[in-house]
């Protein structure tokens, strides 16, 4: 099992980078930088690049809409190529709050787009003569034809791999089986291992039927929260807030993908009031209704034996990379955490 950190997308890329480097050698397999609406996530990515020198660098995850399909091919090849090798392409459809609130861009068929997106990404890296013709990206556009504006191109530079990694972040059955089919990674949110093969394992085993073999295994990469200690209980409350924003908040109420997850986690009743409380503006009684043992399902949080059983149930689900959230102050103990936790898996 390999551990995974994704870096606070609201700081700054210089501090970031030197907490990174000290948690490279306490034992970090692969550092996530997210994109939500602050600095891009490429910018850091690069910096990061020039900063360590074993880890792998995921971004976490680049929006599908916000670039085109070839320009997310040329990003991801520069990528691999400062970090000589280390990169993974993590992608995913965000939701129509950043896509459409943010960007102004129309948050339609994802499962179409990304399918369409990743295929074309590897025709890039391959240095193949880029022709695409398919229901949402059209490569050259076809209107370009007699003009002498329509001749295939492809990549100048010679990339580093001609599969760089890709990863998927998917919930819905739908695209979780897309993820199974054309990913080497599938990064699912606030995954509960006793409850994994319940709500995904038909998405799974579907996808996985129709996957090419030169992919390999499919790598699961799950986020709990990470505390070590006897004194830890109280830390679950840290945990509850961004768990009511994204069931009560990340969403309309018929279109809200988190509560529906949490729902078939069997906690419809506390769902449906954390989304009625979030909704009206009640943020902090919405995380007040979190329950307590979501959190503990979701978490890695309690004594060093606990999380040892917890770290057992996950690898049992499947999961091949812990992308914890530490639970800590400062940069030295958060450090500390992953030393604890690299003895363990």
């Amino acid at each position: 099992m390999r551990i995974g950190l994704s870096i606070n997308y609201s700081g700054g890329f210089k501090e970031a980078a030197a907490e990174v480097a000290d948690l490279e050698r306490a034992g970090l397999d692969v550092v996530f930088v997210p994109e939500a609406y602050s600095f891009d996530a490429v910018s850091g990515l690069g910096y990061l690049a020039a900063k360590t020198e074993r880890l792998q660098l995921a971004s976490g995850i680049l929006q599908l809409y916000t670039r085109t399909p070839t320009l997310t091919a040329m990003t991801a090849a520069g990528l691999d190529y400062v970090s000589d090798g280390r990169y993974i392409l993590g992608l995913g459809a965000s939701g129509p709050q950043v896509i459409e609130g943010f960007h102004g861009v129309a948050y339609d068929a994802p499962i179409g787009r990304t399918r369409e997106l990743v295929e074309i990404c590897r025709k890039v890296w391959r240095r193949e003569k880029l022709e695409y013709q398919g229901k949402y990206y059209r490569i050259p556009l076809p209107e370009a034809e007699g003009t002498g504006l329509g001749k295939p191109l492809k990549l100048i530079n010679h990339p580093v791999r001609e599969r760089i990694p890709v990863l998927l972040a998917a919930l819905g059955p739908k695209n979780v089986e897309l993820a199974a089919e054309i990913a080497e990674g599938w990064q699912p949110i606030f995954f509960l291992p006793e409850k994994a093969k319940q709500v995904w394992g038909e998405a799974v085993d579907a996808g996985k039927a129709k996957r090419d073999p030169a992919l390999g295994e499919l790598e699961i990469y799950a986020g709990p929260a990470l505390a070590i200690g006897e004194d830890v209980e109280p830390l679950l409350e840290f945990v509850k807030p961004m768990i009511a924003l994204y069931i009560g908040g990340m969403g309309a109420k018929s279109k809200n993908f988190y509560h529906a997850l949490a729902t078939r986690y069997g906690y419809g009743p506390e769902a449906d009031r954390i989304q009625e409380l979030y909704l009206a503006g009640k943020k902090d009684e919405a995380v007040r209704v979190v329950p307590d043992q979501l959190v503990r399902d979701v978490s890695l949080i309690g004594p060093l034996g606990y999380v040892k059983e917890r770290v057992a149930a996950f690898r049992e689900a499947g999961v091949t990379t812990l992308n914890v959230a530490p639970l800590a102050a400062t940069a030295a103990d958060r450090v500390r955490l992953i030393e604890q936790l690299r003895t363990i898996v």
